[in-house]
C-alpha cells in the first residue's frame, strides 16, 4: 500500500542567489528523499517556494533603490532556473506573495484569533528618528547579549543561533546608517500565545524524539525548558500580508508567522493547479501520512515548536467539519551548516559558492555527489575545492563512472550491441554472489534513505561499486574473451545486472547520469519525470512556479530484471574528469567581487 509522504522544504529569502549552503542544508537532502520515495512507489508531495516578504528583501531593495517586489520577482525567477538545472524535483515551488498564500495566511490568523490563541500587547521596539519609522529586526545590528558576537542581527545571532530581542542588543545601530540614533518606543501588536500549547508540544516531542536527530530534539526541548514566551506575529512594515482587521492597515503579518504556512498553502495551491482541489487533505488529514520538514539548524525552533503551535491552533481548518486533527510534522531532519574552505558563509564578503556559478562550470551530478558526500547531517561540514576535485575524479568517475562506461562499451563492442544471452543457471558462484549482493543493497540503502541517513546511503552505494570493481578484476572478461568467450559473457552479463541495480540505488543522488545509464542499458522511458517552469494565473496577476511531472516515470525501487539479449545503446562517458587547476581558480573566486550572470539551462 503506497504511503503519503509530504516533503516540506525551507523557503529561501528571495534577496540573492542560492548557494551551496542552501543546497546542503535543505534542498538536496529533500530531493534525494523525495526521489527515493517516488521510486518506491509512494505518493510524494514536495513543496516549497520563495519567501517573498522577509525583511532581507526589503533591505536589498533599499540598497538598490527599487521596490521590494522587483527584488523578490527577480530572484524567484533565478531560483526556478537554478533548481531546475540541478534537479530539485518539487511538485510545486511557488512563492508567498500569491493570492492563495495571502488568503490562507489571513484565515490562519483569524482562526487563531477566534480560538483565543492570540493576544494584543504593546511591544518595545527600536525606532529610527532619522527615518521616522520602527526598524524591522533585519535593519538592526549590534553585539549579541548572549555570546558577544559583534555582528548579531536584530532577530537572531548567526554565531550562537539564538533568537534575539533587538532592544537588548549591545550598541544597536541601523545597518544601513550606523550613525542613525535608535530609540526605544512602544507599538501594539498581536502575539501568538505559545505557552498555552506547552503540554501538547511536550507530548509531541516525546512521541517523535526516538526517530529525530539528537541535535533537533535537544534544541527543541531546551527551547521549551527556557520558558515559552508569546511571540509577536504582526509588525510595523509596509511590505507583506495585510492584517485582516480594521485599524491595522499600517501593519503586516510577521514573515516568520506566515512563511511556515507555505507548506500548507503550497499543498492547497498544488491541488488546485492539478484539478483535484481536495487532494491536499491526503497529506494533512490522513493519519497514515508522514510530513518531513527539511531545514537548516538555524530554523529548528520554527519547525519543531512554533509551526506546530500554529497547526494545533487551526486544526480542522478546511476539513469540512471533520474532527480528524491536522497532521504535525513526523520528522524534522535539520542539517548543520556547510562552511566554505574552513570559513563561514558570508554574503557581504562574497565568501560563498553560488549555485548559478558552479552549475555553469560543472555537471549537476558532480555537484550533487560531492555535496551529498559532505552533508552536515550531524555536525558542520566543509566544502573544500581539493575535496571536490578528489571525490569527483577518484570516486564518482574512477569508481562508478568508469565501471559503467567501460563495461557497457565492452558489451556494446564485443557482444553485437546487446546484453549477453546468458542463462541464470550458467552463471558462476562468484557471478551470482555479486548480483545477490547488489540486490540485497535495495533493503540496506532503502532503509538508510527512509531514515534520512542520506550520506550513509550514498557511501553504501559507492562501497557496492567498489566491490563490483573488485569482482570485475577477478573475472577479467577482457582477458577471457578470446579463449573462453562463454565465460566472458557470463561475467559481462553479471556486471551489467549489478550496474543496472546501482543505477537505481544511486538515482536519487545522481538523477541525470542515472537516466543516461538507463538509456544506454536499452530501456525506454524515464526513471523520474519532467521538471519544468509553469505559469499560473490568479485573479490579479500571474506567477511562475517549478513543477515536477512524474507521469512519464518508469523506474522502481526493485532489483534488475535486465533481459538477456536486450539491445544496448552506444554508451558515452557519464562524467567529466576535472583538471587539478580548478582548485586554485575556484579558491581565487572566494572573496572576490562577483558579477551576477544570466542562468543558462
Amino acid at each position: 500500500m503506497p504511503k503519503f509522504i509530504h516533503v516540506s522544504v525551507a523557503w529561501p529569502y528571495a534577496n540573492g542567489d542560492l548557494h551551496v549552503g542552501h543546497l546542503a542544508g535543505a534542498y538536496l537532502p529533500a530531493d534525494i528523499f523525495a526521489r527515493y520515495h517516488r521510486l518506491v512507489g509512494n505518493r510524494v508531495l514536495m513543496v516549497s517556494g520563495s519567501d517573498s516578504h522577509g525583511t532581507p528583501i526589503s533591505v536589498e531593495a533599499d540598497k538598490r533603490g527599487v521596490p521590494a517586489r522587483q527584488v523578490f520577482e527577480h530572484y524567484h525567477r533565478r531560483f526556478l532556473l537554478t533548481q531546475q538545472k540541478i534537479g530539485i524535483s518539487y511538485d510545486l515551488f511557488t512563492h508567498t506573495d500569491t493570492e492563495n498564500h495571502h488568503r490562507i495566511a489571513q484565515d490562519f490568523f483569524l482562526t487563531l484569533l477566534e480560538r483565543g490563541c492570540l493576544y494584543k500587547q504593546s511591544q518595545k521596539l527600536l525606532y529610527s528618528e532619522q527615518e521616522k519609522r520602527f526598524l524591522p529586526d533585519r535593519y538592526v545590528e549590534g553585539q549579541c547579549y548572549i555570546c558577544g558576537f559583534e555582528s548579531a542581527r536584530g532577530d537572531q545571532c548567526d554565531n550562537c543561533g539564538n533568537l534575539l530581542d533587538a532592544t537588548q542588543l549591545i550598541n544597536p545601530h541601523n545597518r544601513g546608517n550606523p550613525s542613525d540614533k535608535l530609540v526605544v518606543r512602544e507599538s501594539e501588536h498581536f502575539f501568538l500565545d505559545l505557552a498555552r500549547f506547552e503540554p501538547e508540544l511536550l507530548a509531541y516531542l516525546a512521541q517523535h524524539e526516538h526517530h529525530w536527530r539528537p541535535n533537533v530534539t535537544r534544541f527543541s526541548r531546551n527551547f521549551i525548558a527556557d520558558g515559552l514566551q508569546g511571540r509577536p506575529i504582526t509588525r510595523d512594515i509596509d511590505w507583506g500580508i495585510d492584517v485582516p482587521l480594521p485599524g491595522w492597515e499600517h501593519k503586516k503579518l510577521y514573515v516568520w508567522f506566515e512563511a511556515v504556512m507555505g507548506y500548507f498553502t503550497a499543498s492547497v495551491e498544488w491541488a488546485r493547479n492539478t484539478g483535484q482541489p481536495d487532494a491536499w487533505k491526503q497529506w494533512w488529514y490522513n493519519p497514515e501520512a508522514e510530513i518531513y520538514n527539511f531545514i537548516g539548524k538555524d530554523n529548528i525552533p520554527f519547525h519543531t515548536i512554533i509551526w506546530q503551535a500554529e497547526l494545533l491552533g487551526v486544526s480542522g481548518i478546511y476539513n469540512d467539519g471533520s474532527d480528524q486533527p491536522i497532521n504535525l510534522p513526523y520528522d524534522v531532519p535539520a542539517n548543520e551548516f556547510m562552511n566554505i574552505e574552513g570559513k563561514q558563509f558570508s554574503k557581504s564578503r562574497n565568501w560563498a559558492i553560488w549555485l548559478p556559478d558552479i552549475l555553469e562550470r560543472y555537471q549537476p551530478d558532480a555537484v550533487r555527489y560531492y555535496v551529498a558526500m559532505t552533508f552536515p547531517e550531524t555536525a558542520d561540514s566543509d566544502f573544500a575545492w581539493d575535496g571536490f576535485l578528489n571525490r569527483v575524479n577518484n570516486e564518482l568517475l574512477a569508481t562508478w563512472g568508469n565501471l559503467a562506461n567501460r563495461m557497457l562499451s565492452f558489451a556494446y563492442k564485443r557482444f553485437d550491441g546487446r546484453v549477453p544471452a546468458v542463462a541464470w543457471d550458467d552463471l558462476t558462484a562468484d557471478d551470482r554472489a555479486i548480483i545477490a549482493q547488489s540486490e540485497a543493497a535495495f533493503e540496506q540503502i532503502g532503509g538508510l534513505l527512509a531514515a534520512v541517513k542520506l550520506r550513509d546511503a550514498l557511501q553504501a552505494g559507492m562501497a557496492l561499486a567498489k566491490d563490483a570493481n573488485a569482482y570485475l578484476d577477478r573475472r577479467a572478461p577482457w582477458k577471457t574473451i578470446k579463449d573462453d568467450p562463454d565465460d566472458a559473457a557470463r561475467a559481462v552479463y553479471a556486471i551489467l545486472r549489478v550496474i543496472d541495480n546501482l543505477k537505481i540505488l544511486l538515482a536519487p543522488f545522481l538523477p541525470f547520469s542515472s537516466q543516461k545509464l538507463h538509456e544506454f542499458l536499452g530501456y525506454e522511458g524515464q526513471l523520474f519525470g519532467d521538471l519544468k517552469i509553469v505559469e499560473y494565473a490568479e485573479t490579479t496577476r500571474r506567477h511562475e512556479a517549478l513543477v515536477y511531472d512524474g507521469s512519464t516515470a518508469s523506474g522502481r525501487w526493485t532489483p534488475s530484471a535486465l533481459p538477456p539479449g536486450q539491445a544496448l545503446r552506444e554508451p558515452q562517458p557519464l562524467f567529466v574528469k576535472l583538471d587539478p587547476e580548478i582548485v586554485d581558480r575556484e579558491r581565487a573566486y572566494l572573496g572576490a567581487p562577483r558579477e551576477e550572470r544570466p542562468i543558462t539551462l
